[in-house]
């Protein structure tokens, strides 16, 4: 008997399967979350604190694939191949100007998102198909070491170095929601994410290093009325870059993040976050105002969570 896997009636075995589901279907609601900007995907973010000429303006339009496995917390869960695909597109904008005389940016980003997954709970197969607005997120970014305010012609003769900023990420609770269901595209909560990075170009090589931490305000109507609490979630990323002729670049990246337990109604769900992801990024001038970027990444260790696959490209458009 096929069953939806979002929206079970409210009543006998269906809303008592509704309420065992709901930690696992929010870690998935956290994964598609990440899929605010379309350089950041699954948390992924080459040359961001790298120095770039002020008084330019970007847009993004982008679509991302990403697939796998949800692991969920505890052997014991009585929900076992918890697969989720998730198609998204992807519009951003972004400004840079100059901030007490240092680089700074402003950017942000809006998803629509369709998710279909699948599962087994006791030897029962459920599965459905959603679609909806993620969250929108925007983040300011100051290069406030190494990275002078220069207008692109000044730009074009500047030689690089160490370079280290800082940002501040937030992400504004206006996305799709409803809270008869415990899957949604919005979080209905702000998130905040400070970070520091730094950047280094030596020759054709650069490498950056990122640290940040996701700061999540409680969701006071969650299902039914409930309340969920998150706990801070910390990541740290690593880039190592390599610049091809003509501004063509290829980068190999990686990362670790660790923490964002979550509870229902003050009870621990158990299901910490101790994941790591390895991808690559090429990006490619198409002409002076026009360049595309692909990207892929893929799980090397999950504990609690997503392992999933991601694919993406991104067309950009500078005025």
């Amino acid at each position: 008997m096929l069953r939806t896997l979002w929206g079970f009636n409210m009543s006998g075995q269906g809303y008592f399967l509704n309420r065992l589901c709901q930690f696992v279907l929010f870690t998935a609601l956290l994964c598609g979350a990440l899929f605010s900007h379309v350089a950041g995907a699954q948390d992924l973010e080459p040359r961001s604190y790298t120095n770039i000429p002020v008084g330019e303006s970007f847009l993004v339009v982008g679509y991302i694939r990403s697939g796998g496995e949800i692991a969920p917390s505890g052997t014991s869960s009585p929900i076992q191949d918890f697969e989720l695909d998730i198609d998204a597109g992807v519009i951003g904008f972004a400004h840079s100007f100059g901030l007490a005389g240092k680089s700074a940016k402003i950017d942000m980003g809006a998803t629509r998102q369709c998710w279909e997954g699948s599962a087994t709970y006791r030897g029962e197969f459920v599965a459905d198909r959603r679609c909806g607005y993620g969250d929108p997120k925007i983040r300011l970014s100051w290069n406030f070491y190494g990275a002078p305010a220069l207008a692109l012609e000044e730009f074009m003769t500047w030689e690089p170095g160490l370079v280290i900023g800082t940002s501040l990420q937030v992400s504004v609770p206006v996305g799709t929601y409803k809270d008869d269901q415990l899957v949604n595209f919005g979080a209905n909560r702000w998130m905040f994410r400070p970070g520091i990075g730094m950047s280094h170009k030596f020759g054709r090589w650069h490498y950056d290093v990122i640290a940040s931490v996701r700061l999540y305000e409680d969701n006071d109507d969650f299902f039914n009325g409930s309340t969920v609490e998150q706990d801070p979630l910390y990541s740290v990323q690593g880039h190592l870059i390599y610049n091809l002729r003509k501004g063509r670049w290829l980068s190999l990246n990686a990362n670790f993040y660790r923490g964002g337990e979550t509870s229902v109604e003050h009870i621990p769900s158990r299901n910490l976050k101790e994941n790591s992801r390895f991808g690559m990024t090429y990006s490619t001038p198409i002409n002076r105002h026009n360049s595309l970027k692909l990207y892929a990444s893929t799980g090397v260790l999950t504990r609690t969570g997503d392992d999933f696959d991601t694919f993406g490209i991104a067309w950009q458009y500078r005025f």
